[in-house]
C-alpha cells in the first residue's frame, strides 16, 4: 500500500505569520493556489483509490485543485481526523505575540512538545485540561488503524496540515512524540510512505517533504534557523548494487549510471552553496563527492573511515541465494530483525551505529553553529543508522528507512549543533527519476 502525504499550499495565515491550528479563517493565496496546481502535475500518471482531505478548507482547497488536475474529483473523502493540532488558546494569534504573551508554554512546545498542556475554561467554571501533542499523535493513530485495513495493495492520497502530517509520519514509524519537530512539512511539500500490511506491521519512509515540484530543489531555511545544514547523500549505483550481490566493505567502484547518478546530483545542487565536503574513504561514495563538488575545486574533501559502509564479512560478494543456502535462516533475520544479526567474520549494526554516530558528530564539531551548508557521502546502512539514530528510532527500525543511489537528505540545526536536529527532507530523488516516486535500483548493501 503506497500512502502519498501532502501538505496544503500556502494560505492566508501561512503568509502573514499567524498559527492556523483548527482556524477555518485561512485560505489559500495565490501562490498556495499555484502550488497546488504544480503539484497535480507532478501526481501525473497517479491513480488514487481514495484521498482523505481535512474538512479545513485551505486542505480541501488543495486537494479539489490537485485532483482536478488528474480528473480523478470523485476520489476526495473529507474525514475529521485529519484535523490539524487543536491550539484554542493560541489559534488567530501571530507567532511573535505567542512567544512574548506565552513564553513558558511556547518555550515547552519547542523543547517538550508532548508535555504541552493547555487549558480551556468551561461554562461551568472549571477547566479543561489536555495536551495538544499527544492528543494529535492519538487522532493519528485511529485513523491509521481505520484506513490501513481498508487500502491493502492500494494508492491513497492525504491532504492535510504540518502538525497532523508530521503525526501520521511520526506515528506510522515509531518517531517518539517528544521528537514532533524533528521531520518538516513544507507546504505542498510531499511524503511517500509505504506499507506492507496492516497498523504496526511493515512500513518504509521512502520520502519525505520533497519540494523541487515546485522549483524548490530543497526545502527553505525556516526562520529563525541559524546552524548549519548537511546534506547527507547515498553513492550512486554500482554493477553489485544493479545485480543485487552484497558488497559490504568490498570496495566496488560506481558504475556508468553511478557516475551518471552522481552528475544529476550536482546538477541538483548546483545552486546551492556548499561549504563543505565528508566522505567514506571507499571509492563508490568518494567518487561521487567528488563528482558532485567539481564545481568546487577549492574545497578540500574530508574522509572519514568511520563513515564506511557495514562489514558484511563472509557475505560480501554473494547473492542472497548463496547467503540463504550456506546460513539458513541468517537471511530471513536479517530482513525481519536486523538488530540481532552478527555478521560472519564482519559487524553487527550496533558497531555500525556506534562508530557512524561518532563520526557524525566530528563532522559537527569541525562545522560548528555557522549557518553553512555542505555535504556528507556514505552508504546505506551507514546513513540509515544515522537517521533512525536522528529520529529517536532504534537499529531494528533501519529498514523504515529509504535511501536511494543518488539520493539526497536534508538535516538542519536551526538551533546549532548542540540543539536538536530537523530531517526537511528525506531521500529526495527527483533528479533521478523525474518525479516524486524512488526508482531507483533496490540494491544489496
Amino acid at each position: 500500500m503506497r500512502v502519498i502525504i501532502l501538505r496544503h499550499g500556502q494560505s492566508s495565515y501561512n503568509s502573514q505569520g499567524r498559527i492556523q491550528g483548527r482556524s477555518d479563517l485561512s485560505v489559500l493565496t495565490d501562490r498556495g493556489l499555484a502550488d497546488a496546481k504544480l503539484t497535480g502535475e507532478a501526481f501525473q500518471g497517479l491513480k488514487f483509490d481514495k484521498v482523505y482531505s481535512s474538512p479545513l478548507q485551505r486542505a480541501q482547497q488543495t486537494a479539489r485543485t490537485v485532483l482536478a488536475q488528474l480528473g480523478q474529483q470523485e476520489q476526495l473523502q473529507v474525514d475529521d481526523r485529519l484535523l490539524e493540532i487543536d491550539l484554542p488558546l493560541w489559534e488567530t494569534m501571530f507567532n511573535q505575540e505567542v512567544r512574548e504573551k506565552y513564553a513558558a508554554a511556547y518555550r515547552t512546545w519547542k523543547e517538550h512538545p508532548h508535555e504541552l498542556k493547555m487549558s480551556l475554561p468551561q461554562a461551568d467554571g472549571t477547566e479543561r485540561d489536555f495536551f495538544p501533542v499527544l492528543d494529535l499523535y492519538a487522532q493519528a493513530t485511529a485513523f491509521w488503524q481505520e484506513i490501513l485495513p481498508q487500502h491493502q495493495g492500494q494508492t491513497i492520497s492525504i491532504v492535510a496540515h504540518n502538525g497532523i502530517n508530521r503525526a501520521l509520519i511520526s506515528t506510522a514509524l515509531g518517531i517518539p512524540a517528544q521528537l514532533y519537530h524533528s521531520i518538516q512539512q513544507s507546504n505542498c511539500g510531499v511524503t511517500v510512505l509505504n506499507f506492507s500490511g496492516g497498523w504496526g506491521e511493515n512500513v518504509q519512509l521512502e520520502s519525505l517533504n520533497q519540494t523541487s515540484h515546485l522549483g524548490q530543489q530543497l526545502p527553505t531555511h525556516r526562520p529563525p534557523d541559524r546552524g548549519p545544514r548537511l546534506l547527507l547523500i547515498r553513492h550512486g549505483e554500482t554493477d553489485w548494487n544493479r545485480a543485487g550481490k552484497f558488497q559490504g566493505q568490498i570496495d566496488v567502484p560506481l558504475n556508468d549510471n553511478g557516475r551518471n547518478q552522481a552528475s544529476l546530483a550536482a546538477e541538483f545542487l548546483k545552486t546551492t552553496q556548499i561549504d563543505f565536503g565528508f566522505t567514506s574513504p571507499m571509492s563508490r561514495p568518494k567518487e561521487t563527492a567528488q563528482i558532485i563538488l567539481q564545481e568546487h575545486p577549492s574545497l578540500t574533501l574530508h574522509e572519514d573511515a568511520d563513515l564506511r559502509e557495514i562489514g558484511h564479512g563472509l557475505w560480501e560478494g554473494k547473492f542472497e541465494a548463496e547467503i540463504d543456502a550456506a546460513y539458513p535462516g541468517e537471511l530471513e533475520r536479517w530482513h525481519t530483525h536486523p538488530e540481532s544479526v552478527q555478521m560472519p567474520e564482519g559487524e553487527n549494526l550496533q558497531g555500525v551505529w556506534t562508530r557512524a554516530t561518532a563520526a557524525w558528530q566530528r563532522v559537527l564539531q569541525q562545522v560548528g553553529d555557522t549557518p553553512q551548508t555542505g555535504i556528507v557521502v556514505a552508504h546505506d546502512a551507514t546513513n540509515k543508522v544515522l537517521l533512525c539514530s536522528l529520529l529517536g528510532l532504534g537499529l531494528a527500525d533501519i529498514w523504515k528507512i529509504k535511501q536511494g543511489n543518488g539520493a539526497v537528505t536534508v538535516i538542519d540545526y536551526p538551533d546549532g549543533i548542540a540543539g536538536q536536529p530537523v530531517i526537511q527532507a528525506l531521500n529526495i530523488t527527483s533528479h533521478l527519476s523525474g518525479g516524486i516516486l524512488d526508482k531507483t535500483a533496490a540494491g544489496a548493501l
